[in-house]
């Protein structure tokens, strides 16, 4: 039997446990910078860059060459009983690019999940309480407690009962839906008077931009007057900036834009190009709170992860991908706002740099959570693929490799107004 996409959903339909999400019903065959093509040999334009992992593009030379070199030396010993210069060297690069001023270090993780729940428990430790407080519209992942400060029940915590306790939830920012800074700042003061107070709560965890909540930016002040806040009660503040980070908003951590340095960040995703690589950095005496054996895993800093992420961020000083993130953001934010006056399903065009949101709205204001998904399903048929997100799943994505070339950037954004144009019905007289 040859294989096809339409085999192997039957293969993964019997095999794969059914919690495990696909978002496109296609398979992977081989994939090059802003391109994949599927097992039937169907090409497309990715947007998506397997959820913004791949800003330096799909097998990068450089990241590749660095890989297949260190599979000539070793591919494991873990680092807690054998270490090597990579994972020193990443920290270095890392600590580097970190804002703010003091000396700083970093402990490297595997996936976004572990290094947020990290990142806690450094707080913990840091400040001796329990509590932290998230946000609405929050994504941290996927293990127990991070899932405890992800903002969003449906798929990701369904049935599994009430997640670990000691997590309160206070108002994202979000202009669309009237929250403004002090309406959010406001109901953190509403859980020190309601719920915990301030000399328990640990931290403060937020994204500069959330991702998975629907490319929500922190509006300016939002983060200066966290910083203030934490500054005043003595609680850690930590950045998650696993989707955010590693250059995608058009500086290397998104929070460099926004008037304000947190105690702790969380990084991962396309800092090692595609290889599992998660990290917190921080202020050496919060991150130095942790004794020897409090932090690491098996897998953390993988030898082959690590020599991926120097090549990556070696890759980004070269090829100029800060700036060309900021260019791609434009020339994405520019096309967008010209459908956002065709079509008036399109409520909201916002993001830093190329990380985009589109959120779709019905004619009487709701999120448009059909619409979208006809959208995701309209543009795969036409050769690009796109994600869905935010708390409604009413927001497309733009997610495209920060290499993407211009053309290719540009048929993309072709093929979305295309199936804008088919879905949905034009605003009479405002075509361009």
């Amino acid at each position: 039997m040859s294989v096809t996409n339409e085999t192997l959903l039957s293969r993964r339909q019997a095999a794969v446990a059914r919690g495990v999400n696909q978002a496109h019903p296609i398979f992977a065959a081989r994939a090059l910078n802003d391109r994949i093509w599927d097992i039937d040999g169907n090409e497309y334009i990715d947007f998506t860059s397997g959820i913004a992992v791949l800003n330096t593009g799909h097998l990068h030379p450089d990241v590749v060459e660095a890989v297949q070199r260190q599979l000539g030396h070793f591919v494991h010993t873990c680092f807690a009983v054998l270490p090597y210069e990579s994972y020193v060297a990443v920290c270095e690069r890392i600590n580097a690019l970190a804002p703010g001023d003091g000396l700083k270090k970093t402990a490297l993780f595997s996936t976004g999940s572990e290094a947020v729940e990290s990142a806690v428990k450094i707080a913990r430790a840091h400040t001796r309480r329990s509590g932290v407080i998230a946000f609405t519209g929050a994504y941290h992942g996927r293990t127990l407690m991070a899932l405890a400060m992800t903002g969003k029940v449906a798929p990701y915590a369904s049935g599994m009962g009430l997640m670990p306790g000691h997590v309160y939830r206070a108002l994202y920012p979000d202009a669309l839906n009237n929250i403004d800074v002090d309406a959010a700042l406001g109901s953190i003061e509403r859980i020190f008077r309601n719920d915990a107070a301030p000399e328990d709560i640990a931290a403060i965890i937020f994204e500069p931009v959330q991702g998975e909540g629907g490319i929500q930016v922190a509006p300016p002040g939002f983060v200066a007057k966290l910083r203030a806040l934490c500054d005043r009660e003595g609680i850690v503040l930590i950045a998650d900036e696993v989707q955010s980070g590693a250059g995608r908003t058009g500086t290397f951590f998104a929070v460099e834009q926004m008037g304000a340095t947190p105690d702790l960040l969380v990084f991962g995703k396309s800092v090692a190009g595609g290889l599992p690589l998660a990290g917190v950095t921080g202020h050496a005496s919060v991150m130095d709170t942790v004794g020897p054996g409090g932090l690491g895993g098996t897998y953390a800093g993988n030898p082959l992860a690590c020599a991926a992420a120097l090549a990556v961020l070696d890759v980004m000083e070269r090829e100029h991908i800060l700036a060309r993130a900021r260019q791609v953001g434009e020339i994405t934010r520019t096309e967008l706002l010209a459908m956002q006056q065709r079509y008036p399903s399109i409520a909201d065009v916002r993001g830093l740099g190329a990380l985009i949101g589109v959120e779709l709205r019905t004619p009487d204001g709701q999120p448009a959570k059909d619409l979208t998904s006809k959208l995701v399903m309209s543009a795969r048929d036409e050769g690009l693929l796109l994600l869905a997100g935010g708390t409604h799943g009413n927001v497309l994505r733009m997610l495209a490799p920060l290499t993407v070339e211009l053309r290719t950037l540009e048929a993309g954004l072709r093929i979305l107004d295309r199936c804008f144009s088919t879905l949905c019905r034009p605003e009479p007289g405002r075509h361009d």
